[in-house]
């Protein structure tokens, strides 16, 4: 049983997921006060109001006429779609633009036969040893057969 809860947990793309989540609860932050403290502002100017979540109620009366009625706020929903809306567009123009940008950029590069990537890349082991094998034939004595020893 901990076995399989342990592949589970090990499996990438339960990590990614986890990471995504992160990330996405950090992001939330940042959107939210675009929206919030520059957006809304901007759409209360457009439309001299201050909140949009009192506008517009509409009063239904009790069935038996004796209890209090019932208000529907349809401003707060109309507010709430803004809302979603300015998220998306946030979140569109400042992610996935740039993202397929980026795409964009290294299948060119890929294309035309640059990597993608340039990075130095370590070598292997074998170069390593190719590299320490000819350091120590050019530092053995002249005249000196290589793989022997001179006293």
């Amino acid at each position: 049983m901990l076995k399989g809860f342990k592949e589970f947990i090990l499996r990438g793309n339960v990590i990614d997921l986890a990471v995504a989540v992160v990330i996405g609860a950090a992001f939330t932050g940042i959107v939210n006060a675009i929206v919030t403290s520059v957006l809304n502002p901007l759409i209360g100017a457009l439309f001299s109001a201050q909140s949009l979540a009192k506008a517009l109620p509409v009063v239904i009366p009790t069935l038996n006429g004796s209890g209090k009625p019932a208000t529907l706020f349809f401003g707060a929903v109309i507010a709430a779609v803004i809302q979603f809306l300015l998220v998306a567009i946030v979140v569109y123009f400042a992610l996935v633009v740039p993202i397929n940008f980026l795409k964009k950029r290294a299948f060119q590069k890929k294309e035309a036969g640059v990597p993608a990537v340039e990075a130095d890349t370590p070598p292997t082991e074998l170069e390593l040893l190719t590299d320490i094998r000819n350091l120590l034939a050019n530092t053995s004595a002249p005249g000196a057969e290589h793989g022997k020893h001179t006293s």
